[in-house]
């Protein structure tokens, strides 16, 4: 199948696959871009030497040009960000897309992003926010959600596209992973000639991880970056990982990402040391079946909204705070189909 045949580029990496090119050449392209990889499936695909079909190989090469073109118009707007921040005395750690990109990837426009994602501390936020807004864009409305302490960034969007400016790192599951935390350990880096932060590596991991289980690992893009920042730190602090992890209401989340991109991707990792992070066994039962190469493969649960809502509630790391988060939001979706009876 094609969509295996992706998969096999992704799990021999960086290495070429020991299998031919795939026979369903077109379920190959369709799982590189649901999966925001066509640029990079092209690139592993010629270095693997497989010689698609034209029509096929066309649609892969449009593809990687509109996922290119996306990402260099994204980076654009963050470094015009950077620049805006600095302005205000404010140096954002950068999260996920294209300067996590251009440090993972062979070339630094193959995975797809679609936004700015910085991260600064909460004191910081409201210099940033007149700062973003002094490009051009604007503060957008919350989303059905994620408002009050489910809030875990402000969204700005214009014509040059949208950024978003996170306060804490992560909310899910009704709970939230603080900024402070990983804050404290952020390191110096360069964009260009400005001066940015990365999250150190141990942090990082467990963010990437615990953003790729609060969306049920539906893009195999953020389970690759998971491998490749494994690849690029092979003294990575296992045991701080964990430490990490645990300190974190996240654990579980790491252990869910951890485990998929080993079983799926073949990413070496030491199975003591993941021991310490892991849910119950009827959850990592469950995991493994609701994040099955076939079903990750084919995006299942975002098209099955029910699955969503079951694997969201059954994979919770509290019980306590997801069904208190369930409630909210029951309460949200009243009030807006009855705005009239929260006045009375």
């Amino acid at each position: 199948m094609g969509a295996r045949a992706f998969l096999a580029l992704l799990r021999s990496w960086p290495e070429a696959p020991d299998r031919p090119p795939p026979v369903d050449a077109e379920a190959f392209v369709r799982a590189a871009a649901r999966h925001g990889l066509g640029g990079f499936a092209q690139h592993a695909a010629e270095r693997a030497g497989w010689t698609l079909p034209d029509a096929a190989r066309e649609a892969l090469r449009r593809e990687a040009q509109s996922s290119a073109a996306r990402a260099i118009r994204v980076h654009a707007l963050l470094v015009r960000s950077v620049d805006a921040l600095a302005a205000v005395g404010v140096v954002p750690v950068l999260l996920k897309g294209t300067a996590l990109a251009r440090r993972l990837y062979p070339e630094p426009f193959l995975r797809a992003t679609t936004d700015v994602d910085l991260l600064v501390a909460s004191g910081e936020v409201e210099r940033a926010s007149r700062a973003l807004e002094g490009l051009g864009l604007k503060r957008a409305a919350e989303r059905p959600g994620h408002g009050g302490e489910h809030s875990h960034h402000l969204e700005f969007q214009g014509t040059a596209g949208m950024v978003e400016l996170h306060h804490r790192a992560l909310v899910g599951y009704g709970l939230a992973l603080e900024s402070e935390p990983l804050l404290a350990h952020a390191q110096e880096a360069e964009l260009e000639g400005r001066r940015v932060r990365h999250l150190r590596a141990e942090e990082e991991l467990v963010y990437l991880c615990s953003h790729a289980s609060n969306h049920l690992l539906q893009r195999l893009s953020w389970l690759f970056d998971v491998k490749l920042l494994l690849r690029a730190h092979p003294g990575l602090r296992w045991y701080r990982v964990a430490d990490v992890a645990r300190a974190t209401a996240f654990s579980h989340l790491a252990w869910y990402a951890l485990e998929a991109t080993h079983r799926l991707l073949g990413a070496p990792m030491p199975e003591e040391v993941l021991a310490l992070m892991a849910p119950p066994r009827w959850q990592r039962v469950l995991a493994r079946r609701f994040f099955s190469e076939e079903r990750l493969l084919a995006t299942r649960l975002v098209t099955h909204r029910a699955e969503w809502a079951t694997a969201k509630l059954l994979l919770a790391p509290r019980a306590v705070p997801m069904a208190r988060y369930g409630l909210w939001r029951l309460g949200e979706a009243a009030r807006a189909r009855w705005p009239g009876a929260a006045r009375r």
